[in-house]
């Protein structure tokens, strides 16, 4: 913890000093998915932003509680008050129980987010199981005065809430102009004001997914799942809430007036976004219909694809740009950023095989500094990245003899190289699917540089030029070193 992290605060504006409020307790809420469909590109960035966070925090030494949610009822189709939940009119197309969807697309968000090498968070509570929790915390609201029944349902007073505190702080906004742009929608005559948004709502005849309250038969505003969730497991003050950029507004708006005008202050110290996947300039989204799933990355199924890319390739191609920029998608990127990876695995194969020299004529303790100061500048992985592929650059001059290491460096490089690769970056080495037959493939072309080694031994350099340019000719690079040939297949 003696490593200062500076993070950026959305609702300052700013890059903070983080300072847990109960050090060495932190609490990290980041909203989850809505599970109604295959999890896709645009959940596997914040999901892997924030696993990048946690994996840090705990190298530090925190002792981190992570929750992540999992949206299973309230989530309706137009992220306002009007229209289905999504979920039941999944359920309803397919014809199964809403559960039912919810279970299986939450399985399959679990299975995708093991692929990504993604750590399961310390809780993950589902809005359907704190229904109680939800009506609790819209009773206090309406006690406090900042809302009002209406035909069955709840809504909070924006308005009135805004006379006390700045709704809009977090996102910038300005309620008047808000006001002033706000279209007349299907059901707002129920509201005071058309920014006014649900906290419970009155479930129509129709409507599958309904619990009893003092209001009406029905089920909670999307938003309170999140205030509801997070003050119960991690307390009424809590230090990160994360989550996508499209969730600045409305979402995380009406989360800190709902816990304002709740408990009377703010839950949340630092709120963290990470910026969203693109296509052609566009956010990626089930809702614009211009989404690839994972498991179509995965298996290289999806029209736009030219190839099927590895979960660590998706993993290090969203790694490689910093969580607060945008990243648009194409095939040109995820091949490069599939090449990078196999530099840096390459790289770690061969560190694990140099023998140490008596002296060093690299500096190792530079890039570990380096490394640190980078993921402490508000979680800078591209600039990470850059400083591997520095290391890189240094294991490939050692193995080729233009440098040399000693035990204590070479002993440092690995676990440098492993702790920021592995461990914080949360990369692996991805064994292959027909590992046997590699490793047996592996060893003919290893017997065959023996060959070469004795050619060379005995001064017979035409057969070993014909074994090195027969094996180039096939696709084969061949690296001769001071401990000897090194090999691997460019295809």
């Amino acid at each position: 913890m003696e490593q200062p992290l500076i993070i950026y605060n959305t609702l300052n504006r700013r890059k903070e000093l983080f300072k847990p409020l109960h050090a060495p307790h932190v609490g990290m809420y980041v909203c989850g998915p809505t599970v109604y469909g295959d999890p896709h590109l645009g959940h596997a960035r914040p999901a892997i932003t924030f696993d990048l966070l946690f994996r840090y925090l705990k190298h530090l030494g925190y002792k981190v509680r992570y929750v992540r949610n999992i949206t299973d009822v309230g989530h309706l189709e137009h992220d306002a008050d009007e229209g289905e939940d999504k979920i039941a009119k999944k359920a309803r197309l397919e014809q199964l129980e809403p559960m039912e969807v919810a279970q299986y697309y939450t399985n399959r968000y679990h299975k995708a987010m093991e692929a990504l090498n993604v750590l399961p968070p310390s809780i993950e509570p589902h809005a359907s199981g704190h229904i109680i929790e939800q009506i609790e915390l819209v009773k206090e609201i309406l006690a406090n005065g900042f809302a009002y029944e209406s035909e069955g349902s709840v809504y909070f007073d924006v308005a009135k809430y805004n006379q006390a505190h700045h709704y809009g702080k977090l996102s910038g906004r300005n309620l008047d102009d808000m006001l002033n742009t706000t279209r007349e929608l299907d059901g707002q005559d129920e509201k005071h004001n058309p920014a006014d948004f649900a906290l419970w709502k009155k479930a129509q005849p129709e409507h599958i997914m309904r619990w009893p309250a003092p209001w009406s038969d029905g089920f909670p505003g999307w938003h309170c799942e999140c205030t509801a969730m997070g003050r119960k497991y991690l307390g009424s003050h809590f230090d990160i809430h994360g989550g996508g950029m499209d969730l600045v507004f409305p979402h995380h708006e009406c989360e800190i007036a709902q816990s304002i005008a709740s408990q009377g202050d703010d839950m949340v110290h630092y709120w963290m976004h990470n910026n969203m996947i693109t296509i052609n300039g566009q956010k990626m989204g089930k809702s614009l219909g211009n989404f690839i799933t994972l498991e179509e990355f995965f298996n290289g199924t999806h029209e736009k694809l030219e190839q099927a890319y590895s979960a660590m390739t998706i993993r290090f191609f969203i790694l490689q740009a910093h969580y607060r920029s945008t990243v648009d998608f194409s095939n040109e990127a995820l091949q490069a950023a599939e090449k990078g990876l196999a530099r840096l695995m390459d790289a770690w194969a061969a560190l694990k095989k140099i023998t140490p020299s008596a002296n060093s004529t690299v500096d190792v303790k530079a890039i570990r500094t380096k490394c640190y100061d980078a993921i402490n500048d508000d979680l800078n992985s591209p600039i990470v990245i850059a400083h591997l592929f520095d290391a890189t650059k240094m294991i490939n001059n050692i193995v080729a003899g233009n440098d040399s290491i000693n035990a204590a460096d070479l002993e440092e490089l690995k676990e440098t190289f492993h702790l920021f690769c592995f461990d914080i970056l949360g990369l692996k080495e991805e064994a292959t699917s027909n590992a046997g037959r590699e490793e047996a493939f592996g060893k003919v072309v290893d017997m065959l540089l023996e060959e070469r080694a004795k050619a060379k031994a005995n001064k017979d350099w035409a057969t070993s030029d014909k074994i090195r340019n027969e094996l180039t000719a096939l696709g084969f690079e061949i690296k001769d070193g001071k401990d000897g040939c090194s090999w691997k297949l460019n295809k």
